[in-house]
């Protein structure tokens, strides 16, 4: 009668029919307290309903019971751990085991347990032997897989989600997982399919849309990559990353207000988001929307100082002049984002060859500021002694300049669509002696390939102007004058010091010889012309109202400025007029090739630099061309690099170290032109015999500097500070 009973509750049971399953062992149990079976079963559907306490109860006197039944071990362990008695469940799962060794459940659930108590290869060891129990057993794939992620090894956490796809083609996270492998792995393209996969398995899969667009968005599909965020948050309204990385698209396409809008989103639900802080007052400054700045800016700086990833290193940069914040910013960005991965192995010098081998790693090698200032130095450098290698991660249409650059190089490599590790697999099997880190945190940098160690000497050089804040880049490349021995413990890397400057320059550039007259620039024909061709957005409120004074004090003169878009220009307008100034004294530029825009600064007066990010690479074309450029030096890198270029070509006496000087020195020099003629001249001169465009000095101290790097290398002796002779 009780084993025809029991059938029937059974078969309730599997139906789903738990309430009348649960009655009908219970009523076995008021006529037989001690049926091992009705109280495994009672245990089961108490586990079913939620009772985890009940079920525990009713497994553990089964076991008492019945001691030899593996499967009621499994089941009270499953209780126990949903109780949070993680070792008695574990104590649980082993005796499951002991009893029933093939048990693959009891291994992937022990995992499971293990792995949440951060010992994750002891579930990686777990969720082997399951697999290796059940072949098809897709949960131990995926739990393998997250835990694979976790350690980075992800290659292996990749194998395990593709065999999940092939077991089980409709199994959403599994290509979800894949995806951001791929994203992890910098293969956008294979990202965006994997999320593609995803989304078609679950239309509603929200996280799937939001990850797809950014990998669309680093495919430069923007259009896409917004209509993807735009799903992801009409699924989930109140998904921060979606609404943080929209907006960060619509920055790269230039809608700023739109950009900000999502910042504000995304802050509103997540105030933490990563980078969120730092790129909405980005968004701003490239507007040059200066509402609520110094606060926004105040807060920024508070956030990065408590340890917070508030900002990209990049943006902080722009707003603050504390070399010691700058390096806090850096090194949270990179703890968090790219720590020291030894998944490669650690890596010993190179046997000595008979060259040096130089990689130099960079998304730039486009028509671009820092192959500008570069190319002449890869065309200049000892091929004798120095054999080159470019590592390219750059996505922009091939020009004319990546050419020129391609055929300085002994080898030229494309390696986008290479993850970072395949990246510094290669780096290693080409036996690289010096990674150059030519972006730093700039945009598309893959600082990755260098947590991993690509070469024995990593350095950090030109493209990013500050620390990465990171223990395995070894030097920065900079010159006495941007970073004095006093400030070097503000930089994580060692300081290779460069005599007069750091900053290359290529003089065979085009020196503009063709004279345009003011008229065809939208320029007065008479009067003083202040100009600054840097960026909008690191025109500051306090530099502008500086600018407006100088214009007050100098009657006739216009501030030329280049223009980044319709808005700034008409913000900027709208500031001058409401200091006093008629807004038609502005004159903004529009963006026009180099050869062009170069030729144009023979229209202008006097390079009015900012601040604290001052004229770098502009610097450099006022000064080939002949235009006086007055800077006002501070504190950290970016701060110090125009008085560093006008150190280097014997014009100090443009160098001001207050606002009160920069402002006084800018009126003077235009009340007094045959003064500023008599410096326009000594620049004129010099540029064919300062150090600053002297390529082939550059080239030959930067390669005493290699040259110095590896001899302390294979010396045996740690990096360290050291400065090139003259």
């Amino acid at each position: 009668m009780t084993k025809a009973t029991l059938r029937d509750a059974v078969t309730l049971h599997q139906k789903g029919q738990l309430a009348e399953a649960v009655a009908v062992y219970q009523d076995i149990l008021r006529r037989e307290p001690d049926h091992s079976d009705a109280l495994h079963l009672l245990g089961i559907a108490s586990l079913q309903t939620g009772g985890a306490e009940k079920a525990a109860a009713f497994l553990e006197k089964a076991i008492g019971v019945n001691p030899g039944r593996a499967e009621t071990h499994f089941y009270l362990g499953v209780a126990l751990n949903r109780l949070q008695k993680s070792d008695a469940a574990i104590a649980s799962y082993d005796q499951a085991l002991r009893l029933n060794p093939d048990y693959a459940e009891a291994y992937n659930s022990r995992a499971n347990i293990v792995s949440a108590a951060e010992r994750p290869r002891e579930a990686l060891d777990d969720y082997g032997k399951a697999i290796g129990l059940n072949p098809t057993y897709i949960d131990a794939y995926y739990n393998r897989g997250i835990v694979l992620r976790y350690l980075k090894e992800r290659e292996r956490a990749l194998a395990d989600f593709e065999q999940i796809a092939r077991l089980k083609v409709d199994f959403a996270e599994a290509h979800y997982h894949r995806g951001a492998i791929f994203m992890e792995l910098s293969n956008f393209k294979a990202a965006s399919a994997a999320f593609e996969l995803a989304i078609t398995c679950r239309p509603d899969y929200a996280e799937a849309y939001a990850d797809r667009g950014n990998a669309l968005g680093f495919l430069a599909r923007y259009d896409a990559a917004i209509a993807s965020y735009d799903k992801a948050i009409a699924i989930k309204p109140n998904l921060a990353p979606a609404h943080s990385n929209r907006a960060r698209i619509l920055a790269d396409i230039n809608q700023y207000p739109a950009a900000v809008a999502s910042y504000d989103k995304a802050l509103h639900l997540q105030p933490d988001m990563a980078f969120a802080r730092g790129a909405r007052l980005h968004a701003k400054l490239f507007m040059c929307d200066w509402s609520n700045l110094a606060d926004e800016i105040k807060d920024l700086e508070d956030h990065v100082a408590r340890g917070e990833m508030a900002a990209s290193p990049f943006s902080f940069l722009l707003v603050n002049d504390s070399p010691a914040l700058q390096r806090t910013c850096a090194a949270t960005a990179t703890q968090t984002l790219h720590p020291a991965n030894d998944e490669l192995g650690s890596l010993a010098p190179h046997p000595r060859g008979a060259k040096i081998r130089i990689g130099y790693y960079s998304a730039d090698y486009h028509n671009h500021a820092v192959m500008a200032l570069m190319t002449g130095v890869f065309e200049r450098h000892d091929k004798t002694a120095f054999e080159l290698t470019a590592f390219s991660y750059d996505s922009s249409a091939p020009d004319d300049m990546r050419a020129r650059v391609a055929a300085a190089f002994d080898s030229f490599i494309d390696v986008r669509n290479n993850s970072d590790r395949e990246v510094t697999a290669l780096s290693r099997e080409l036996q690289i002696d010096i990674a150059i880190d030519l972006s730093g945190y700039t945009r598309d940098n893959r600082t990755g390939i260098f947590a991993r160690r690509a070469a024995p000497i990593q350095v950090n050089y030109l493209g990013y102007p500050g620390t990465v804040g990171a223990d395995y880049i070894d030097y920065l490349i900079a010159d006495a004058r941007i970073i004095p021995e006093t400030a070097r413990a503000h930089y994580a890397e060692k300081i290779a010091t460069l005599p007069f400057c750091y900053q290359p320059n290529d003089n065979t550039r085009d020196a503009g010889h063709r004279i345009l007259a003011r008229a065809e620039l939208g320029l007065p024909e008479s009067g003083f012309v202040f100009c600054c061709f840097n960026n909008n957005f690191k025109i500051l409120p306090a530099v502008f109202a500086g600018w407006m004074r100088i214009l007050q004090q100098v009657p006739d003169s216009v501030l030329w400025l280049l223009e980044h878009s319709p808005l700034s220009a008409a913000n900027l307008r709208r500031e001058a007029a409401r200091r006093g100034i008629d807004e038609k004294r502005l004159i903004f530029a529009a963006r026009v090739p180099t050869a062009e825009h170069l030729a144009r600064h023979h229209a202008a007066d006097l390079f009015l630099d900012t601040f604290p990010y001052t004229a770098h690479t502009t610097a450099s074309d006022a000064l080939w061309m002949g235009l006086p450029v007055l800077t006002r030096i501070g504190e950290s890198f970016p701060a110090r690099v125009a008085a560093s270029l006008l150190t280097a070509m014997d014009v100090a006496e443009l160098i001001t170290t207050t606002t009160d000087t920069y402002e006084n020195l800018a009126v003077a020099l235009a009340s007094d032109r045959a003064h500023l003629e008599a410096i326009r001249q000594k620049i004129v001169r010099s540029r064919l015999t300062a150090p600053l465009f002297d390529t082939a000095l550059f080239t030959r101290h930067l390669e005493a500097a290699y040259t110095r790097m590896v001899e302390r290398l294979r010396a045996g002796l740690a990096p360290d500070h050291f400065a090139v002779a003259p």
